[in-house]
């Protein structure tokens, strides 16, 4: 089941509960266990779920001794899968990379850890074997109110702008942005956040001291600054195709739920807000021009799988408690929304142009003729209509209230 800490808030149905997982406990993991968690990293790929059931079943020392050749392959095990792994297993050396994350300020958080956000075991055997941490914040906390926001990597100036402003909008309330810092809407999303003083978190699918892509050095750094950076890859690990793809089932698990914004018929942003809703997370889809390809994928998603949101106070209404309710949108108040219904009716019946008889009026408007006189000086007092000798018609176009025309313009 969704295992978000604290305030569950309003979401859809969560997946049903997997098994168990060994450490996933409230004490602090053993050094033992979390160097071979750490060792392990250098060696699975990220999101693998036959070496993630492994792990389940066996535990992250006896897997650990299995792939060193110390002890017998898992059961089952492919000859050349565990051949390939052991080959790996041999560069291993879980504390250097360990003393070298944490020459940066960073740290190894492996389930079992006070700091590991419980929704991430949704993944159930793709959950991440551990994850290396940049940054001074408490991961679990920020990520009990996080949303992501993802979408495409060539963006246009709309998709940067609504990026940007959703994650200082989410900011201002008090959520975090996690995205993949990538160029187009993940840099925009996290700059915007950075701006409003929020939390973001950035996900990498390399090491945590790599930075990718290397036009956003500055970026990534002050996301370490400032927010977390967070990689199932080891320190300098490097990224690949697959390695992008699996990082966005991170996000998605990781966060109460997912926007997409801008994003191609086929684009790595459907698959994570896909992910999202097979994991139970809201999934939700900013629009945008119609004739524009990169909308077509959000397009795609808001026939029937996301829900539509143009700003941060939506997002909030989706994802958070009770109560956090986006402020109702209502066109401009006109003066003739104030009339009454009788004075409506004989405003909609003068005539555009030319004049009318008091007599006329009244028919037209199947009101007596006493009432309508009486209206008629009403609307006159007004602005709405003027007198023209015994006659009545609209006042010039732009003069006082007569403005307000029919059909409401």
């Amino acid at each position: 089941m969704t295992r978000f800490d604290g305030d569950p808030g309003r979401g859809p149905a969560p997946p049903q509960p997997r098994d168990a997982y060994p450490g996933a406990r409230n004490g602090p993991v053993p050094d033992a266990e979390r160097l071979a968690r750490a060792a392990l990293t250098r060696v699975l790929e990220p999101g693998d779920d036959v070496t993630g059931g492994w792990l389940r079943k066996m535990g992250p020392l006896a897997l650990w001794r299995s792939l060193t050749g110390a002890d017998d392959p898992p059961p089952g095990a492919r000859a050349a899968k565990v051949a390939g792994l052991r080959l790996r297993a041999e560069r291993a050396s879980p504390e250097a990379d360990l003393a070298a994350v944490a020459a940066l300020g960073g740290r190894f958080v492996c389930p079992g850890d006070e700091e590991w956000p419980r929704q991430l075991d949704d993944l159930g055997d793709a959950r991440p074997v551990g994850l290396w941490v940049r940054g001074t914040a408490n991961l679990r906390l920020w990520a009990l109110r996080s949303v992501a926001l993802v979408g495409a990597r060539a963006c246009t100036e709309y998709g940067a702008h609504v990026a940007a402003t959703l994650g200082a909008g989410l900011a201002e309330r008090g959520w975090t942005v996690v995205s993949g810092a990538a160029y187009g809407v993940d840099g925009a999303a996290h700059r915007g956040t950075l701006a409003a003083g929020g939390a973001t978190v950035a996900v990498l699918a390399s090491g945590v001291d790599r930075v990718y892509p290397s036009g956003h050095t500055e970026l990534i750094g002050r996301i370490a600054e400032q927010g977390l950076i967070l990689a199932e890859l080891p320190p300098g690990d490097h990224p690949t195709r697959s390695r992008f793809i699996q990082r966005n089932r991170v996000i998605a698990a990781l966060t109460r739920g997912t926007v997409v914004i801008e994003a191609a018929l086929r684009s790595g942003s459907l698959a994570t807000a896909r992910r999202a809703a097979e994991l139970g997370r809201f999934t939700m889809g900013v629009p945008g021009p119609v004739t524009s390809s990169l909308s077509a994928g959000v397009h795609q998603l808001l026939r029937g799988e996301a829900a539509v949101v143009t700003d941060a106070a939506e997002v909030v209404e989706l994802v958070g408690s009770i109560g956090d309710l986006a402020p109702e949108r209502r066109g401009p108040v006109l003066a003739r929304d104030l009339l009454d219904p009788t004075a409506a009716r004989l405003l909609e019946v003068l005539p555009l142009r030319g004049t009318a008889d008091t007599s006329q009026i009244a028919r037209d408007a199947a009101t007596a003729l006493e009432v309508t006189q009486v209206k008629l000086f009403e609307l006159q007092a007004l602005g709405f209509v003027q007198r023209c000798g015994s006659r009545w018609e609209l006042p010039p176009c732009g003069h006082s209230a007569g403005s307000y025309r029919r059909g409401g313009s």
